[in-house]
């Protein structure tokens, strides 16, 4: 089903998702998992799996953009590093997209709930991995394989890419939670614009509803980039969690 074939939401459900949207934004931008927050919101309005992938990648296209750039302006990016994980995040994504896109609807969504119990399980345990002890011999390939990797995923899917990738720089560079979250956002912003034009070419972006979405998720990441990202943490990552687990459950409950 293309967007076209959508018929319109009513309209309590566009308010309802522009709120999940500005909350996907804050907290994006501070732990990463705001995908968590969207992804859900979209399939319980209804949509089936790939608009509602298409759609939340419209979205948070453009929170990504504001927190990115907030990131970068403030010093929060290891720069040497940001060309190498943008350019592997960028095309890790259209592959993943185009794979996800060649799946049909049915089989997908057992494959959704099984990645959103893999996300919030990654945002539940972030806080508990350890640095790496020092620096990697090849720093640059190690940034291609992550942003390749992670980008593929995203494209696929998404949620949970912004804290799987702050994960991911904590252990392979010793990052601080601050510093790896700043060198996530490059990485995602990436893999989010290759995906919404991947997926906006395959007519699978309901910009009607994402458009809206995309102004409250931009706010909402440009407020939560400028908070302080460990005293949010804790509150953030047990709240994805919840709604992550909490839409797993009801895709579970509804496939049978």
């Amino acid at each position: 089903m293309t967007a076209a074939a959508v018929p319109p939401l009513e309209p309590q459900m566009y308010v309802l998702l522009v709120m999940a949207a500005f909350c996907a934004g804050l907290i994006d931008s501070i732990a990463g998992g705001g995908g968590l927050v969207a992804f859900p919101a979209l399939l319980a309005a209804g949509l089936p799996p790939h608009l509602a992938i298409g759609t939340n990648k419209g979205q948070a296209v453009f929170g990504a953009i504001s927190s990115a750039a907030s990131f970068w302006h403030g010093g929060g990016v290891e720069r040497a590093r940001a060309p190498v994980g943008f350019a592997l995040g960028f095309a890790g994504a259209i592959a993943g997209a185009l794979t996800v896109l060649a799946i049909r609807p049915d089989p997908l969504r057992p494959i959704i709930v099984v990645l959103l119990a893999a996300a919030a399980g990654v945002v539940l345990l972030r806080g508990h991995v350890k640095p790496a002890p020092r620096t990697p011999k090849h720093p640059e390939a190690l940034v291609a394989a992550i942003g390749f990797a992670l980008g593929f995923y995203d494209g696929f899917f998404g949620p949970g890419t912004g804290s799987m990738l702050i994960v991911a720089f904590v252990v392979a560079f010793g990052d601080t939670l601050t510093r790896a979250s700043g060198n996530a956002k490059i990485v995602n912003l990436a893999s989010n614009l290759a995906s919404v034009l991947i997926f906006a070419l395959r007519g699978q972006v309901l910009w009607a509803v994402s458009l809206p979405m995309a102004g409250a998720n931009a706010l909402g990441a440009a407020i939560g980039s400028r908070l302080a990202l460990r005293r949010g943490d804790a509150l953030v990552r047990w709240v994805v969690v919840a709604v992550a687990g909490a839409a797993a459950l009801k895709l579970a409950l509804t496939s049978r």
